[in-house]
């Protein structure tokens, strides 16, 4: 599955490993934020069945072999590589903080042993279904969070960078808090909710606007859902009280959504209709969602697109996943990347998180403190897994008790501060002995 959606250099090392015998050697990489995104106290990690999924899968085809061997950069790679490569499976461990775990930069919360190739091969695509997913969730949980209890949909498909990525940001939202989606391919891929109605074209397709609220109603009966600014909104809103029940509410997606929604709400309110909600849609995100509750607008949900599906103001991560430790032969060798602004620790670790702090450490540490518990589990092992992998709900409840147990300086949406993150003695000294070994 997905072979060569790798880097080309992965597949240039892994000949070169092969070439030097180095391919069996069992190699440890982890998974890490070197910074925030801006604004971020936190990111919410999320991809981790994808992750599964890939390894699980990873073969290369006969069609995918033979490409590889007439490329210029392999001519001189013996054919035994491609032979290696006909029956490459992942055969390793995948070790990981559970799916919707909040965590913080300089924080292992992927980590891959396996055989040196195997490890090698799987960089690209991790750190892509990873990352992508770790932003909008994190996105998500900002969303949600400005808006107080009211309920927020994925709506961004239409504008997600593509298809498929519209329905893994529809997934990572659901865990990041949404309520569901727009995307039906991940309502039916991942049990999530899934939410929408009619467009503008619905309207425009009828001879008049009543004539198209009242074929709606027939259609939907409870589940029908106004959009009534296609026209004048605050008459959209009369012709659809008109019709009383059975109704949803109304949408609003254009305006301005603070005086407009107080003005539907007096029309439904008048006709009785005081149970109707009102959504709310058209560019929002955080900031925007803040201002409208702030400025008393009675909307009862939000339904956000461009903003969530491309974590527009943070489009990028800047997850890395580094080699820390290589056993060839029965002897381990640690290694370290010392370059300014890019140094990482030695050895496979475990993150322990305190109610005020983390502690990294080596993955066979121990912390005997009760206040303390281990974040990273393990997943898999000899290339299967170990136990079943939560579903996108249980994600989402994990998601959010663990953001709620973060102190509220973490979640802000201007300025927030990160957890404290700090290292074991025994990782430090581990440290210090390979810098003097180097």
């Amino acid at each position: 599955m997905n072979a060569l959606l790798t880097d080309l250099y992965e597949l240039t090392m892994a000949a070169g490993y092969f070439e030097n015998g180095l391919h069996a050697s069992a190699a440890s990489f982890e998974m890490s934020v070197r910074r925030l995104p801006r604004g971020r106290g936190f990111v919410l990690a999320c991809g981790i069945p994808q992750a599964v999924e890939y390894l699980q899968n990873l073969r290369f085809e006969e069609e995918e072999i033979a490409y590889l061997r007439g490329l210029k950069q392999f001519a001189r790679v013996r054919p035994e590589f491609f032979e290696f490569l006909r029956g490459l499976r992942f055969t390793g461990e995948l070790r990981a903080v559970a799916e919707g775990t909040p965590v913080f930069a300089g924080e292992p919360f992927l980590t891959v042993r396996a055989p040196l190739v195997e490890a090698q091969i799987a960089e690209t695509y991790l750190l892509s279904v990873v990352s992508f997913q770790t932003m909008v969730a994190t996105k998500a949980a900002r969303v949600v969070h400005a808006a107080a209890g009211r309920g927020v949909v994925e709506f961004g498909t239409r504008r997600a960078h593509s298809p498929e990525a519209g329905v893994l940001a529809g997934r990572a939202a659901y865990i990041g808090g949404c309520i569901g989606t727009s995307n039906v391919l991940s309502g039916f891929r991942y049990g999530i909710p899934v939410f929408g109605t009619a467009a503008h074209s619905w309207v425009q397709a009828f001879p008049g606007e009543l004539e198209a609220h009242r074929r709606l109603q027939a259609l939907l009966g409870e589940g029908t859902i106004y959009l009534i600014d296609t026209y004048d909104t605050v008459e959209g809103a009369r012709k659809a009280a008109s019709l009383g029940r059975p109704l949803w509410g109304v949408r609003l997606d254009s305006g301005d959504l603070a005086a407009l929604s107080k003005q539907v709400r007096h029309v439904l309110d008048a006709a009785g209709l005081n149970d109707a909600k009102i959504m709310a849609s058209g560019d929002l995100n955080e900031y925007s969602i803040r201002e409208l509750i702030s400025a008393g607008a009675p909307i009862d949900a939000f339904g956000v697109g461009t903003e969530l599906a491309t974590s527009a103001d943070a489009p990028s991560l800047s997850a890395v996943y580094k080699l820390v430790e290589i056993e060839s032969g029965g002897a381990t060798r640690y290694t370290v990347k010392l370059s300014s602004d890019k140094a990482t620790m030695p050895a496979a670790k475990q993150i322990w998180r305190y109610p005020d702090r983390d502690c990294i450490t080596r993955w066979d540490e121990r912390i005997e403190d009760p206040a303390a518990r281990p974040l990273v589990e393990q997943i898999m092992v000899g290339g299967k897994v170990t136990g079943p992998l939560p579903h996108a709900a249980a994600a989402r409840e994990h998601a959010r008790q663990a953001l709620a147990a973060l102190p509220g300086a973490c979640r802000l949406l201007e300025d927030p501060r990160g957890f404290l993150v700090e290292h074991s003695a025994a990782l430090k000294r581990l440290l210090e002995d390979v810098r003097r070994g180097l």
